[in-house]
């Protein structure tokens, strides 16, 4: 079984920065499509990040130029830095995993707990 655990959620003022971590665990495999996703209060989720082994990182157009993921193979772990952030920033956020094979995400999608970042005008 594959664990997911999201850290490094704050309240920030407009324009600063946060680095979200996401350490895997169990059986979690670096080789696995990842991706960051995220919840506002009322709103439904949406994706931020999706880092697919082999075919690259794509971001959502609302955070392209401000959200960079990068992965940490020997730790295993997954980062998000967020960068100009926005009040409509503000999220629950999580981090997701499936199985990859040859640039195909596969299987049941395994979440983290979340971790809330509050961006304030």
């Amino acid at each position: 079984q594959v664990q997911l655990m999201e850290s490094g959620g704050a309240s920030v003022a407009a324009g600063g920065s946060l680095r979200l971590s996401c350490a895997g665990s169990g059986r979690y495999s670096n080789t696995g499509c990842m991706a960051w996703y995220r919840r506002a209060a009322g709103k439904e989720r949406e994706g931020g990040a999706f880092i697919t082994p082999g075919a690259g990182t794509r971001y959502r157009d609302s955070v392209k130029g401000r959200f960079t993921s990068s992965k940490d193979n020997a730790n295993d772990t997954l980062y998000l830095q967020m960068n100009s952030l926005k009040p409509e920033d503000t999220a629950m956020y999580y981090c997701w995993w499936r199985h990859n094979s040859a640039g195909n995400c596969y299987g049941e999608p395994v979440w983290g707990q979340g971790t809330q970042v509050t961006v304030s005008s």
